[in-house]
């Protein structure tokens, strides 16, 4: 497919991090029927990287689509890390990977591996769209603005240039955070179109990103995917908030949101999804999922109707920030 838009029927794609072994062992049979589902519910985009399960989400995605004519897919992943023969002991979010040892690297050579690996694990022979990934403090802390440097000088240079070339479409950064994405549009060498924000524009998380980031990408016309609409799970009765374990006061949170989509025969999901969906700068939303079901659902619920009355009700509480725009006419 030729644009992003073109792939979008609902503007929900497949983000594929469940599917690496994130947080459990995923059975390939599961796996598989998963990926299918999404194909059969009319989704397209699909959003993966090396570092989930060290390429075994690629690899089950790759398995999957590639009995499709190319051109009808849009397919998104990442660089920052390239995948090696040589094994580790897995711990983290992915303790269930493959063994093999994950590489963080984001000069020059490094992406050119990272994106040769990921077009053999993909069997596809071109990438749509490629994000430069975890840039940002939640993995490298203090030394997260050396590594953006290290991007700058390398990754950034290589996906430019490709996308002059014609190699990808569209390219940008995927992080978890706000501030290397407001960093990048700032850039005059470097000039993004897309970025993906993980856990930063949602129903139960979207004031910082409200401040600068979505603004800015309204202004100059960088689309945000909004991945982790759910926040790892929470929003929807998990354990996990932004990939750690919730604490207290994240679930009382959540208990309260649900009190009031109960009042209003709301389903959470179908507040999150169209949340993350309705600011100008909001190209798409990637929820993972590891239950061939629940993409079933999150279709269905991306079309759901909500009532005005949830949306001020959140507004009039606090949980939603009235600078938020909304999949509604009252406001």
């Amino acid at each position: 497919m030729k644009s992003l838009e073109q792939a979008l029927r609902h503007k929900v794609g497949l983000g594929t991090a469940p599917l690496g072994n994130m947080f459990r062992d995923v059975p390939e049979e599961e796996a598989q029927e998963t990926i299918q589902s999404a194909w059969d519910q009319g989704i397209r985009y699909f959003d993966t990287a090396p570092f989930y399960g060290a390429g075994l989400a690629e690899q089950r995605l790759g398995n999957v689509l590639s009995k499709y004519d190319r051109d009808d897919y849009f397919i998104g992943t990442k660089v920052g890390r390239y995948v090696t023969n040589e094994k580790e002991e897995k711990e983290g979010l992915f303790a269930d990977a493959r063994g093999n040892k994950v590489i963080t690297d984001y000069s020059e050579d490094a992406t050119l591996k990272s994106i040769e690996q990921s077009l053999e694990r993909l069997k596809t022979d071109h990438l749509d769209m490629v994000f430069v990934h975890d840039v940002s403090r939640d993995f490298h802390g203090d030394e997260w603005i050396t590594k953006f440097d290290e991007a700058r000088n390398g990754a950034f240079r290589v996906l430019s240039r490709l996308l002059e070339e014609g190699v990808i479409n569209s390219w940008g950064l995927g992080v978890n955070t706000t501030e290397p994405i407001e960093l990048v549009m700032e850039l005059e060498e470097a000039q993004p179109d897309v970025c993906l924000s993980a856990t930063q524009y949602t129903l139960l998380q979207h004031e910082r990103a409200l401040q600068r980031m979505m603004p800015t990408a309204a202004e100059k016309d960088v689309g945000i995917i909004v991945g982790s609409p759910y926040n790892s799970g929470v929003l929807l009765g998990g354990d996990h908030f932004n990939y750690a374990k919730a604490g207290s006061d994240i679930l009382t949170h959540v208990n309260q949101l649900e009190d009031i989509a109960d009042r209003h025969n709301v389903h959470l999901k179908a507040a999150a999804l169209q949340f993350s969906t309705s600011h100008p700068a909001s190209k798409a939303v990637i929820p993972g999922s590891t239950r061939p079901d629940r993409i079933v659902e999150d279709v269905e619920m991306i079309n759901a109707d909500i009532p005005d009355a949830f949306w001020r009700e959140l507004v009039d509480k606090g949980f939603v920030s009235p600078q938020a725009p909304l999949p509604t006419k009252a406001y």
